[in-house]
């Protein structure tokens, strides 16, 4: 399903829903980033989705990064909890979510890279390589406060 993010557009549809989920900032013993190439909008993204009934956010966590990377991480720290109803994502069936995301530190320990109906690429990047990649403002804002601090969570 095809989407369009909107960051504090004025011109933004309105919001009907409002899901939560999570996000990761899976990095490797070198210090590289794990983001995904998304199928769905075109723009490198950190792994993430949807909080399943009965389970946990960091649970989540772990089997999104799984499902559209193809590795298992174990969620090591809070980076941040990020709720900005100025940003919104249209779906092209008519939903209009607004952000509601819980990101975490993730070490990777084990599987194998791989993509997904989600994924369309893969990728362990340098931190001093992410300004090459098409990635959009609050998804960067995430990185940027996961590479900064493993001790302070950001909340906003």
């Amino acid at each position: 399903m095809a989407r369009v993010d909107y960051f504090n557009d004025p011109n933004a549809p309105k919001a009907n829903s409002l899901v939560p989920s999570v996000t990761a900032v899976p990095r490797n013993e070198a210090g590289e980033v794990l983001p995904i190439h998304k199928t769905d909008n075109h723009l490198w993204a950190l792994p993430g989705g949807g909080i399943d009934l009965g389970k946990s956010a960091p649970d989540a966590t772990v089997r999104e990064t799984n499902e559209e990377t193809g590795f298992d991480v174990e969620v090591t720290g809070l980076v941040g909890l990020y709720a900005n109803p100025g940003h919104v994502m249209a779906y092209d069936d008519g939903e209009v979510r607004q952000q509601f995301s819980i990101c975490f530190h993730a070490r990777i320990v084990g599987g194998q890279l791989r993509t997904s109906s989600e994924s369309k690429e893969v990728a362990f990047v340098d931190p001093s390589k992410l300004d090459e990649l098409s990635i959009h403002p609050s998804m960067r804002m995430r990185i940027e406060h996961g590479l900064a601090s493993e001790t302070e969570p950001y909340i906003g």
